[in-house]
């Protein structure tokens, strides 16, 4: 029996490799894959869970078919997202758009395998090819490396062309949810000028800002040639530029400061709702930009400034203004003829421009004139007085004196540069008078911050004067002291006591 058996094994095996080869025969001969031959070919075989063979000269990165659909989407429009598409219409064919190494894609369905081959160009083709031919190419190539969007639309505004860049930009925004001869961008006629620019905007994909770009358009015999440029670092720069200005005007306009901003070109830039209060120029003349002449020709005409002596001083005086301001020197006090006071500071700004500065210091002039006013007056009372009289602060210097005191002592502490101390004060008292332990007292009841309470004490000068020294404390623990002659009757009057005093 063992005879036969192994005959028969043996047949079994070749007729099964047999039929083997000529299935794989068959589905070779009904599909034509021959890649793995073809070197201008690259070629893909997909099924549900993805890449199950490739040909050598495939993408290794590809495994699924969304990878896939990455790379050929932008240079492919309307490369299928899904293989079930490709299943539903059991061939497909793509020509790219632009430049591009391949110059077609074909999608194939075949017994639940997705077959896509991607076909390299010819480049016998390419290199048999004229030279105008070949500049036309090196022209493409040089557009598709360009990195702004470019594209050509047919009279009919529908995209006929396009540079990778703009592919790029158009998969990202829209997908493929879109026609590709749709424009991306917004077209209007007035950007058919050659060399105008307009800015326009396109909506990003998650809706929640806006991408811009300065669009040209030059205008051709077969439609438009269209050029889009990236600005939106530019837009982003302007926006914050325009924030802070906003938050800048927000803030001077809170200020009761009058602020006046000129340019490099000596023209109005800037100003807030105090200085129209200030200077009771009216808003429509300030927005209207005026100059720096013409500013202060007004302020001049609504006797806002000091009245010039003459025009020609005026002129001089207003270039010796700005010069200053640009140095950064001018501050001035300008007393109006209606009574106010304004102190008006020029201060210079970046590129060139200068600000000016209005505050109305009239109540601070006021109340400054109303107390010295005050001082002078109480200094006349004091002068009046018989009496010598000084004044010492709480740190033992010497505030207030009167002409009988700068009579008696021979001083005149307010003609001094440096301040007078009791110790000073001291120095001439003793040169004048004989020896007392009086001014030792004085000294500590002027220094001391304990309570004081008022005393008084008698010396006697060297030219032979007696003296009455009272001294009292005042508010903020300053002392008041007086010097009074002791009249002769008076001095009589004191010895009798003392001698009726005395024992017999």
């Amino acid at each position: 029996m063992s005879d036969w058996i192994i005959p028969a094994i043996s047949g079994l095996v070749m007729a099964g490799f047999t039929f083997a080869v000529l299935l794989q025969g068959r589905r070779r001969a009904s599909t034509g894959w021959r890649f793995e031959h073809d070197s201008r070919q690259s070629a893909f075989l997909f099924d549900e869970e993805g890449v199950i063979d490739r040909s050598g000269r495939a993408w290794k990165e590809v495994s699924t078919w969304q990878d896939l659909h990455d790379r050929l989407s932008t240079s492919f429009p309307g490369f299928p997202a899904h293989a079930s598409l490709v299943e539903d219409a059991g061939q497909l064919s793509f020509k790219p758009r632009g430049q591009c190494d391949f110059g077609e894609v074909r999608c194939e369905w075949i017994d639940g395998i997705c077959r896509v081959e991607l076909r390299h160009k010819d480049r016998d083709e390419d290199a048999n090819s004229s030279p105008q031919t070949t500049a036309d190419l090196s022209l493409q190539r040089a557009m598709d490396q360009a990195p702004y969007p470019v594209w050509h639309m047919d009279t009919d505004g529908r995209v006929r062309w396009s540079n990778r860049s703009y592919e790029t930009l158009a998969h990202h925004i829209r997908g493929d949810t879109v026609s590709a001869d749709t424009s991306l961008f917004p077209f209007r006629q007035d950007q058919t000028v050659d060399g105008k620019r307009s800015r326009v905007s396109i909506t990003a994909p998650t809706g929640d800002r806006k991408l811009w770009y300065d669009l040209s358009c030059v205008a051709q015999d077969d439609g438009h040639l269209c050029y889009a440029i990236d600005v939106n670092a530019v837009v982003d720069a302007e926006v914050a530029q325009r924030n802070f200005v906003q938050t800048l005007a927000k803030t001077f306009a809170q200020l009761p400061i009058g602020l006046a901003i000129f340019d490099r070109n000596r023209q109005l830039a800037l100003f807030n709702p105090a200085l129209i209060d200030l200077t009771a120029l009216s808003a429509q003349f300030l927005s209207g930009r005026p100059s720096l002449s013409s500013f202060f020709d007004r302020l001049r005409n609504q006797n806002m400034m000091p009245e010039p002596k003459n025009y020609g001083g005026w002129r001089q005086q207003m270039n010796a203004l700005v010069e200053a301001a640009v140095d950064g020197r001018y501050e001035e006090t300008w007393t109006l003829p209606s009574g106010s006071v304004y102190s008006v500071n020029g201060r210079p700004h970046p590129d060139g421009a200068i600000g000016f500065l209005f505050q109305d210091i009239t109540a601070e002039i006021t109340l400054t004139r109303r107390f010295r006013s005050e001082l002078e007056l109480g200094q006349l009372v004091l002068d009046m007085l018989d009496d010598a009289v000084t004044v010492f602060s709480s740190d033992g210097t010497l505030t207030m004196s009167n002409k009988a005191y700068r009579d008696l002592w021979d001083v005149d502490p307010e003609g001094s540069f440096a301040q007078v101390s009791i110790l000073d004060s001291m120095r001439v008292w003793q040169e004048c008078s004989d020896p007392t332990p009086i001014w030792g007292d004085i000294r500590d009841f002027v220094t001391s911050g304990d309570i004081r309470t008022e005393w008084a004490g008698r010396f006697e000068l060297k030219d032979g004067r007696r003296m009455n020294c009272i001294v009292s404390p005042i508010v903020n623990n300053a002392s008041l002291i007086r010097f009074v002659e002791v009249q002769p009757a008076q001095h009589a009057h004191a010895l009798e006591g003392k001698e009726a005093n005395e024992p017999a």
